[in-house]
């Protein structure tokens, strides 16, 4: 399946608060460009990436509101450049500069399809192409599609019985994952996948995704949930009408430019895949190689729209009802880009190995370089392998206004509003709550116990050192010391009455005074 269209033309620039919280005042010194996790993204008109006396320089923007940086060669933290759009100029002197710091370019285009790709240049070998061409006769295209379809269903069975809670599409995926070890034809674990599929992605379906309270009279009633992966517009997954299956199509797009820059980097044809229809819209090999890091890809969307609200301003419709990503999210989103890098790389790796063992007459040769991995490198080294790479945490905004913060769930001026009503809430709560059949009894039946005490008790039994003036010198002043909790359980009260005792607003009836020398530890003179 190839990534979809989603990313719209950037207009953030006009505002002079961007959804995100960077700063942009029209007319102001341009903004410098840091490279966020290794990602920098150009966007809008004008986009230059060029180099002057060694340095890459690169600037973007919108009208008077531009964004510039110069990076040099030597730590500059740069490791892709994305650029969204196609009004601008890169020089080829920008493209060697890259490759000479082994950093990639990625080109997307403003519906968010990839338009070019381009990495670190390396040999290729001509025996591995020729063994990828005639994977499906030697029987390694079988093998390829099984593994790496077995993989992507193991993961989304993981997801969801971990996350999504639904036991029946549990038990379909699985199901299909029996079949697809048994499975003869590149055609049969198709249809088998496709089962798993639609299984999936109906327990999908009805996932809430929140906005802040500010943006839901803004918020169609059809982007409230995450719905149907297939558009209503064109019967598949692009042109998605809400936002969660948009960002979903961008993380994707990601996805697909790092298998890509994997698959180049091994030498092998991105366009030559395995079980995916060859067609001149997509890279096939990339689409087959998508498929087992595309859980991990739903996994970080799920945690996100589960766990933090969306901003109505991330997102737009267009005249035909589909929903598109505006700037500053396609900039965050594309920040992920090495995470997938990462993920994909073994299994790219994998298959190169599993290509070059189809060869009917192999050399001594040990096979393709592990170049994305080092696997080979670490192993005579005896290092560890290369740990896993987490995405970038999800943009945290505020549940009430939208605005962005870096902690908790509302911001500073939101916060003390919400905890007001929330106590006002709680108390009401507690009222209703105080008030009920089985509450009353339990009230009565205390009430009861403790008149029945007093009535028994005898001044009498009470030492004769141990007076008011006692009680108010010598023990009330060690109550400070001493637990809530036990002081309830020491005298049979509530904690809210041991609570008022422990601070001295309540003087508990002289029977407990007795209790209350023993707990803080005083006794006669």
């Amino acid at each position: 399946m190839a990534a979809t269209q989603t990313v719209s033309d950037p207009s953030f620039f006009r505002n002079s608060r961007d959804s995100l919280g960077s700063t942009q005042i029209p007319g102001s010194p341009p903004e410098t460009v840091v490279p966020r996790h290794g990602v920098v993204t150009l966007f809008g008109y004008g986009i230059v990436a060029r180099v002057d006396r060694g340095h890459l320089i690169v600037e973007d923007g919108i009208g008077a509101a531009r964004r510039v940086a110069r990076f040099p060669r030597v730590r500059h933290g740069l490791e892709r450049l994305v650029v969204i759009g196609s009004d601008g100029v890169v020089s080829l002197a920008a493209l060697r500069w890259l490759a000479d710091q082994d950093a990639a370019f990625v080109m997307l285009d403003r519906d968010g399809s990839v338009l070019a790709t381009t990495g670190p240049v390396r040999p290729s070998d001509s025996r591995l192409r020729r063994a990828q061409a005639l994977a499906s006769h030697s029987g390694a295209a079988l093998q390829i599609a099984r593994k790496l379809l077995n993989q992507k269903l193991s993961g989304q069975e993981q997801l969801a019985h971990d996350v999504l809670k639904d036991s029946s599409a549990v038990n379909a995926i699985a199901l299909a994952g029996s079949a697809l070890a048994t499975a003869e034809t590149i055609s049969a674990i198709c249809f088998f996948e496709a089962k798993a599929a639609a299984a999936y992605w109906s327990a999908w379906r009805a996932i809430p995704v929140s906005y802040p309270k500010a943006d839901l009279g803004r918020v169609p009633d059809h982007w409230r949930t995450f719905g149907t992966r297939h558009s209503p517009l064109t019967g598949s997954s692009r042109l998605a009408v809400n936002p969660a299956n948009a960002i979903l199509n961008y993380l994707y797009a990601m996805l697909e430019t790092e298998t890509r820059l994997a698959i180049t980097a091994l030498g092998l044809d991105p366009g030559l895949g395995f079980w995916h229809v060859d067609t001149d819209a997509r890279d096939s090999l990339a689409c087959d190689l998508m498929e087992p890091v595309r859980p991990q890809v739903d996994a970080y969307l799920l945690d996100w729209i589960t766990r933090e609200p969306l901003r109505r301003e991330w997102f737009f419709e267009q005249r035909d009802g589909s929903c598109r990503l505006t700037a500053p999210l396609a900039v965050r989103l594309s920040e992920t880009a090495l995470a997938w890098n990462r993920a994909v790389a073994p299994f790219a790796e994998w298959v190169s190995q599993t290509l070059w063992k189809s060869i009917r007459k192999p050399t001594c040769d040990a096979g393709p370089a592990t170049r994305l991995t080092q696997r080979r490198k670490r192993e005579a080294k005896g290092s560890p392998g290369l740990p896993a790479t987490a995405p970038p945490r999800s943009p945290r905004v505020c549940r009430v206004c939208g605005a962005s913060i870096t902690g908790g769930r509302y911001c500073r001026s939101c916060a003390p509003a919400v905890s007001r009503d929330n106590l006002i809430n709680v108390a009401k709560q507690g009222r209703v709550a105080a008030h009920t059949a089985k509450a009353e009894a339990l009230r009565s039946r205390t009430q009861r116990r403790h008149a029945a005490a007093r009535k028994a008790w005898k001044p009498s039994d009470k030492p004769q050192w141990l007076d008011e003036r006692a009680y108010r010198e010598q023990i009330q002043p060690r109550l400070a010391a001493l637990t809530v909790p036990d002081i309830s359980a020491a005298l049979g009260v509530s904690e809210p009455y041991a609570t008022h005792i422990r601070a001295g607003r309540r003087r508990p009836h002289p029977r407990h005074w007795e209790g209350l020398a023993r707990l803080v530890g005083v006794a006669e003179a």
